[in-house]
């Protein structure tokens, strides 16, 4: 796991910081037995993962596979027989 990069960008790791906060907000206040608390608290869980997408689609995550010319290639012969 080492070996790979997944997870490794400030996209990722900013939306995983944001949500766990957002995460402890809510169990604070689910201990607290405040509903408004609780459900804020779920709000910014949910802006964490916005919040990622958006860096993602800024550069700031993973960059997307290219998929080889030869298994591509592969790929386009084994469905042109089916």
């Amino acid at each position: 796991m080492a070996g790979s990069s997944h997870g490794h960008t400030p996209a990722a790791w900013t939306g995983v910081i944001i949500a766990f906060i957002g995460f402890c907000v809510a169990g604070a206040f689910m201990v607290k037995a405040e509903p408004l608390g609780f459900w804020a608290g779920m709000v910014v869980v949910a802006l964490g993962g916005v919040v990622g997408l958006i860096m993602r689609s800024m550069g700031l995550g993973q960059p997307k596979a290219v998929e080889h010319p030869a298994n591509a290639a592969a790929r386009a012969a084994l469905s042109a027989d089916a």
